[in-house]
């Protein structure tokens, strides 16, 4: 007997193969193909809609609220039933004690506390320990962050490392990778991520090679030097002999708009000679990050606090304005790829909320205030914890991304707190891949866009028996109705639950059934290749 008959339902497989009508079974956490005639304990009449298997977000920061109600509501809401977290050098293992509060600063960008255990997460492994403890409603497989990596060993130190803590670092990554880590993300925009040297890259990314890991980065640039970064990245997969994920390849600003073409190209070529290259990318024009993004990074060598003391002097302020608006800064330059501070949102500003929901010219307006003076009292008063969205992208080159055959979808979230503004990709990735690329837009069909985020990221990321509608592969399901599936996230309102989704099924079981939660949390920490936890 069938636990679960999910009958008379239009089935994408996962696969990018059209739809068929079918009946989809599950029995003890597992996908049978049913023929419809079936004992089962539930029956669900599926008529009219769809069935397709869960989203696997290729690019998530979801580590950092792990197992709490805010979690849930980001990925499940959406249709998530597994994410690949520890992205852009960021993770929430490994901590040295001494450097708690580095690495507690670095990451209040992803959330709002930090449990009393982590002082105690000298490993990935322990880490696991806390984590599988969790109240999980997705499956969660974790990057090992280089930024995370780096201060456990040496702090916000800005210089290459020296041998001996390099050594250092690759033998807790080893450690990471036997306990089932994916792989290793940098955040090459980032400090202390940034500090580091293509070669220190490289001899951590050997490190993951015999574990068939993988290696994601958030690129040195993703403006001006692009293709140059692009270059840089897929030379650490051929030196190192790993699987390569770019992460949210996008062109920022207007003037490298088009230079997908050329990226694209090296993935293309790159992928020809033997190096298993890829990206992942959300679907919206604007990004997201801190508003400290906009200025240059070897300023947060001693973190926030330090900043936000050198953003009191007017001197400072003086050269520090100079360098962000000259173009040949060396850095991926935030202020100009959004075009100057009316491209510039402010989701993020606790101490101020009467910047939040606004543009900075707005803001500077309201509070009669030049633009630049109140950006940089903004950042004193928030002590640099603050965040920003950036109107720095093209429907153009958004649209030409996607559509390459090695281009997956990623949400690249910060989830903070459902209670904060943020990004609308957040809590809305998923959805709106399907109602801008296939609804609105017309460049995928239906089953071109659900195989890039189930079948195809699975492929790609090396996420076992996920992503396909197959006899025996994990009941990761989602039913929808199509006509109703729409994203409701806005940037004026981005964090809300999507329409149209009916039911989330992981494991086999139901966390998500007409717009509330069951209360089950079959999800489960998910190890690398053959070291699999439960």
């Amino acid at each position: 007997m069938l636990d679960v008959l999910i009958k008379d339902a239009k089935v994408i497989d996962g696969s990018g193969a059209p739809a068929f009508d079918g009946n989809v079974g599950i029995q003890a956490g597992k996908l049978v193909m049913a023929k419809g005639d079936e004992e089962a304990r539930e029956v669900i009449d599926a008529a009219g809609r769809y069935v397709c298997p869960g989203f696997i977000d290729a690019h998530s920061h979801g580590d950092m609220i792990i197992g709490t109600k805010d979690a849930h509501l980001f990925k499940t809401t959406q249709g998530v039933t597994t994410e690949i977290v520890g992205q852009c050098g960021l993770s929430m293992a490994p901590v040295a004690p001494e450097h708690l509060a580095d690495i507690q600063n670095m990451l209040s960008m992803g959330t709002t506390w930090f449990p009393e255990d982590m002082k105690n997460w000298e490993s990935y492994g322990r880490f696991l320990e806390y984590a599988s403890k969790q109240s999980l409603t997705a499956n969660v497989k974790m990057y090992i962050g280089h930024s995370s990596l780096r201060i456990a060993v040496m702090g916000m130190a800005n210089r290459p490392a020296t041998e001996e803590e390099l050594e250092k670092m690759k033998g807790i990554l080893r450690d990471a990778m036997e306990a089932g880590a994916a792989g290793f993300s940098t955040g090459l925009i980032y400090t202390p991520s940034c500090y580091a040297e293509e070669r220190e890259i490289i001899e951590l990314a050997k490190v993951i090679a015999p574990y068939d890991g993988i290696y994601a980065s958030h690129m040195r640039n993703e403006s001006n030097e692009i293709v140059e970064a692009v270059k840089e990245t897929i030379n650490v997969g051929r030196q190192a002999g790993v699987r390569v994920d770019i992460s949210h390849h996008k062109m920022l600003g207007k003037p490298n708009w088009g230079k997908q073409k050329e990226t694209l190209r090296l993935i293309h070529e790159a992928r020809q000679e033997g190096i298993q290259v890829i990206c992942d990318q959300y679907p919206y024009t604007c990004n997201m990050t801190t508003l400290n993004a906009c200025m240059p990074p070897w300023y947060f060598e001693n973190g926030f606090r330090s900043m936000t003391d050198k953003l009191k002097s007017p001197e400072f302020r003086k050269k520090l304005r100079a360098e962000m608006e000259d173009a040949s800064t060396p850095y991926d330059n935030y202020y100009l790829n959004a075009g100057g501070w009316g491209g510039v949102y402010v989701y993020s500003a606790s101490k101020t909320p009467l910047a939040e929901g606004k543009f900075i010219t707005e803001y500077a307006r309201e509070i009669g205030k030049d633009e630049w003076e109140a950006f940089f009292d903004l950042c004193v008063e928030n002590n640099c914890e603050t965040g920003g969205v950036f109107s720095s992208m093209c429907d153009e080159d958004v649209c030409e991304i996607i559509r390459d055959p090695y281009c997956i979808v990623g949400s690249d979230g910060l989830t903070r707190s459902w209670q904060e503004k943020g990004h609308p990709r957040a809590s809305g990735t998923f959805p709106h891949a399907i109602t801008y690329f296939v609804k609105e837009k017309g460049i995928l069909t239906l089953e071109e866009a659900i195989h890039k985020m189930t079948g195809l990221t699975a492929e790609y990321l090396l996420v076992k028996n996920k992503g396909l509608i197959r006899e025996g592969y994990d009941a990761d399901l989602l039913i929808f109705d199509y006509d109703r599936l729409q994203d409701t996230a806005t940037y004026s309102n981005s964090n809300s639950i999507t329409e149209g989704i009916d039911y989330v099924f992981v494991g086999g079981e139901v966390v998500w059934h007409d717009k509330e939660f069951t209360g089950r949390t079959p999800g489960r920490i998910l190890g690398h290749g053959n070291r699999l936890q439960g």
